[in-house]
C-alpha cells in the first residue's frame, strides 16, 4: 500500500513491508520507480527486515516541480523517511540514489546503520577520449545523452537495453512499458533530464566522512563505466579506511539487483550479518 510522506518541496511515496526486524529503505536510480526492488524486497523481507521502497522526487508516485533533484537533495528526502519510520535504518541506494544514501549516511550517522550502494554513481566522473572507444560504453553513453538532449523516451529504452547486457528479467517487456508510460507522465521526463545533468561530485565530497560499513556492488558488465571494477575500488578507497568492501556480480549490468536478484541478495545478506554480528 502506498503512503505519502509530506517534505518542504514536494511529496514522497514510499512502501512499507514486513512487520518486525531492522529497517532498510530501498532508493531506486533515475528514470525508475520502487518497482525497480521488486524482487530484493519480498527477500529482505523474508531474511527478517522491515523494507521501506521509495519512489525518488519525481518519480513513481512522488511529486514533480521540486526545486532541486541533486544527489544532496535526495538525500534530505531519505533522512526524513528514516527520521518519520523511525530509523537508524539499512540504507540501499541505486545509481543516483547510491550517491544520495553516501551523503545522507555522512549527515545524519546516527540513522544509517550500514550503506549499500548498487552501482553507484558516488563520484566525479572522468570521461576521457579513448573510453569512447569500447563499445558497451560508448552505445549506453550516447543514449544517456539523446535521453538527457532529447528527452526521448526511445532512447531511454535503448539505455536500458545496453543497460541489462545478456539476461533480462523474466518480466521485461512489462516493465518496459510501465517505464515508458511512468516517463510519459506530465513532468517526469524533464526530471530525468535534469538528473542526467547533475555531477555526483556532491557525493563524492561526503566519502570521507561517512562512518558505517558500507557494500559497494558492482556489475561486472556494467556499461556506465570502461571499468566497473575500478570504479568500486575508488569508491571503497574514498571512504574511511576498513569502512567498505567491493562485491562483484558476474556477468550483471547496470542493474545487478533486478538482472541477477539471487546472486545481489546473496551479497547483501553476507555483508548485513556482519554488520549485525
Amino acid at each position: 500500500m502506498t503512503e505519502f510522506l509530506n517534505v518542504d518541496g514536494g511529496t514522497i511515496a514510499y512502501e512499507v513491508t514486513g512487520t518486525a526486524g531492522p529497517l532498510a529503505v530501498l532508493a531506486h536510480g533515475m528514470g525508475d520507480s520502487r518497482e525497480a526492488y521488486r524482487f530484493l524486497a519480498p527477500a529482505l523481507v523474508e531474511a527478517g527486515y522491515r523494507v521501506a521502497a521509495v519512489d525518488l522526487r519525481g518519480h513513481g508516485e512522488s511529486s514533480v516541480g521540486w526545486a532541486s533533484y541533486t544527489r544532496t537533495a535526495l538525500a534530505g528526502d531519505l533522512i526524513a523517511l528514516v527520521r518519520h519510520l523511525g530509523g537508524p535504518a539499512v540504507l540501499v541506494g541505486h545509481s543516483i540514489a547510491g550517491g544520495a544514501a553516501t551523503i545522507a549516511a555522512a549527515k545524519a550517522p546516527e540513522l544509517v546503520t550500514a550503506l549499500v550502494e548498487l552501482a553507484p554513481f558516488t563520484r566525479k566522473q572522468q570521461v576521457r577520449l579513448g573510453d569512447l572507444r569500447v563499445a558497451a560504453y560508448r552505445r549506453g553513453a550516447t543514449h544517456l545523452m539523446g535521453t538527457t538532449i532529447l528527452g526521448s523516451t526511445r532512447q531511454w529504452a535503448k539505455y536500458l537495453d545496453v543497460a541489462y547486457p545478456g539476461v533480462k528479467p523474466a518480466d521485461w517487456d512489462v516493465r518496459t512499458k510501465q517505464i515508458t508510460a511512468m516517463l510519459q507522465e506530465p513532468g517526469r521526463m524533464k526530471v530525468l533530464q535534469a538528473m542526467g545533468k547533475i555531477s555526483p561530485a556532491d557525493a563524492g565530497e561526503q566519502l570521507g566522512n561517512v562512518t558505517c560499513p558500507t557494500l559497494i556492488v558492482q556489475g561486472s558488465l556494467d556499461p556506465d563505466w570502461v571499468s566497473p571494477r575500478a570504479e568500486g575500488e575508488a569508491i571503497v578507497a574514498g571512504l574511511p579506511a576498513g569502512l567498505g568492501r567491493l562485491e562483484m556480480i558476474d556477468g550483471a549490468g547496470h542493474y545487478p539487483h533486478v538482472q541477477y536478484p539471487r546472486q545481489t541478495l546473496a551479497a547483501i545478506l553476507r555483508f548485513l550479518d556482519g554488520v549485525r554480528a
